[in-house]
């Protein structure tokens, strides 16, 4: 394996060997919720054994072909990947790392805009190599922010926000539009290229700063701090749009994938319970021994469901994504409707049901077209579980679960729980996730812990827990 990766499989040091880095990067890996078992590590370096250490990428593809199981795990993989078997990339001039990192910037106005230049060149080349150098010298000379003990070193960030890769488009276009490189087709379709090329770019230099922080701070460390997981395990409250715009991808298998769980409760269920009475009676005549149990059929019957939804600030993401997973999942109950609310409550079953499953669409929409707020913008789960109780009462029924989906933050209004304890009563079952971790429920506005006294409240903070609790909680 070129360069890092083949000092760690020729070094003498066998905590530092290529043995060492593989069950790193598996534990690493299972960290981030990968499910990877013995029989696929080893199957892992079997392959490694046998494609070798001389091609960094080919080893890449046979570490990704044995542990993976589904193409949305690679980006994960890939930055563990380079932090366990990383590239190094000799950059003249900087010898040592620490002394690079202490002269950061030492370049000044002069060494940046040369740098930037040649990182021009590079893209519009689509030179891969140079890059990587060019990304290894852009962190050495401007990403570094102190050598104590305490310090990370390197950043990212920093070396990003002086370089501004994304500024370079324009120069960019020019230099493959002289060299005859652009393509027959409209300057849409060159800048998107462009644009994916500089964060290609981007995402080196993000990468050459990890390696570099892992160097200082150890690999293991850096490998679970520093790398986003998969996007069913970003924070609803957290994700940026990039990782909403990537959850939102996930609709559809999850919702295949808990379509499948319920059926297969559903199927259970209905063999019913065995009805001691009867079978005890029918094993009269076999001498006391059951040999033919008597099953207690059950009755057939989906149950009803009714999403009660805040729709405001930063829970909008989360409530949003659940009502277009639960209406993908519409075949599996005997009715789903669904109620949105700010400070107000109101009905937006028909508007989950039209048009296409996505929840970005969904929210405008919602926004748009339903009476969500009265006299301020602020949610009010008092005054929307009134209006509920008040105007939707006929969507309860013994059938019925209810799923309240919120942080119950009540912006200092009267919480009303008489309204929630009367849901309670005529629901056969309500149960509340709550996108907040429990360590900051009751703090602030919150009145989480008066809510949970009445209803069931579970922590509902990313899509894998939404997955487990739906398809744990529902009842079949």
């Amino acid at each position: 394996m070129s360069a890092g990766a083949a000092s760690g499989a020729a070094g003498a040091d066998p905590a530092d060997g290529p043995v060492a880095r593989l069950t790193g990067l598996v534990a690493a890996l299972r960290d981030h919720g990968f499910g990877i078992g013995t029989g696929e590590t080893v199957d892992a370096g079997l392959a490694l054994e046998a494609v070798g250490f001389a091609d960094r990428e080919r080893a890449r593809e046979a570490l990704a072909a044995t542990l993976l199981h589904g193409e949305r795990q690679r980006p994960v993989f890939d930055r563990v990947f380079d932090l366990y078997f990383p590239a190094k990339v000799t950059v003249p001039g900087t010898e040592t790392e620490e002394g690079a990192g202490a002269g950061s910037g030492d370049g000044g106005a002069a060494g940046l805009a040369g740098l930037r230049e040649r990182v021009a060149e590079a893209l519009a080349a689509g030179d891969t190599a140079l890059l990587d150098r060019l990304a290894a010298e852009a962190v050495a000379g401007y990403g570094g922010y102190g050598s104590g003990p305490g310090t990370d070193g390197w950043s990212s960030y920093r070396t990003l926000s002086r370089l501004r890769p994304e500024t370079l488009l324009a120069r960019v276009r020019a230099a493959r539009t002289a060299a005859g490189r652009a393509p027959d087709f409209t300057d849409r379709l060159l800048d998107d290229e462009i644009r994916r090329a500089v964060e290609d770019f981007r995402e080196r230099v993000r990468t050459e700063a990890r390696r570099r922080v892992a160097d200082r701070q150890g690999r293991d460390r850096v490998a679970r701090r520093a790398v986003a997981g998969t996007a069913d395990r970003v924070d609803f409250l957290l994700a940026g749009r990039e990782q909403l715009d990537e959850l939102r991808r996930t609709v559809r298998p999850l919702a295949r994938k808990l379509a499948t769980r319920l059926a297969a409760r559903r199927r259970r269920a209905s063999r019913g319970e065995i009805d001691l009475r009867r079978t005890l009676r029918g094993s009269l005549s076999t001498g006391g021994v059951p040999v033919r149990p008597v099953m207690r059929r059950r009755r057939p019957g989906r149950p009803e469901l009714v999403l009660l939804c805040d729709v405001s600030g930063s829970v909008a993401g989360f409530a949003q994504f659940t009502m277009v997973l639960v209406q993908a999942l519409h075949d599996q109950f005997g009715r789903v409707r669904a109620f949105a609310f700010v400070n107000r409550v109101d009905e937006v079953t028909g508007l989950l049901a039209r048009g296409a499953p996505d929840p970005a669409g969904l929210g405008e929409r919602i926004l748009a077209e339903a009476s969500l707020t009265g006299w301020h913008g602020q949610s009010d789960y008092g005054t929307a579980l009134d209006g509920f109780v008040e105007r939707y009462a006929d969507a309860l029924g013994p059938r019925t679960v209810v799923l309240v989906l919120g942080d119950a933050r009540t912006n200092r209004a009267d919480p009303r729980p008489e309204s929630l304890r009367l849901i309670a009563e005529r629901a056969r079952r309500v149960h509340w996730l709550n996108p907040e971790q429990p360590s900051l429920w009751g703090t602030g506005d919150s009145v989480a812990p008066l809510y949970a006294g009445l209803v069931d409240m579970r922590p509902c903070r990313d899509a894998r827990q939404l997955g487990e609790l739906i398809g744990r909680l529902l009842p079949v």
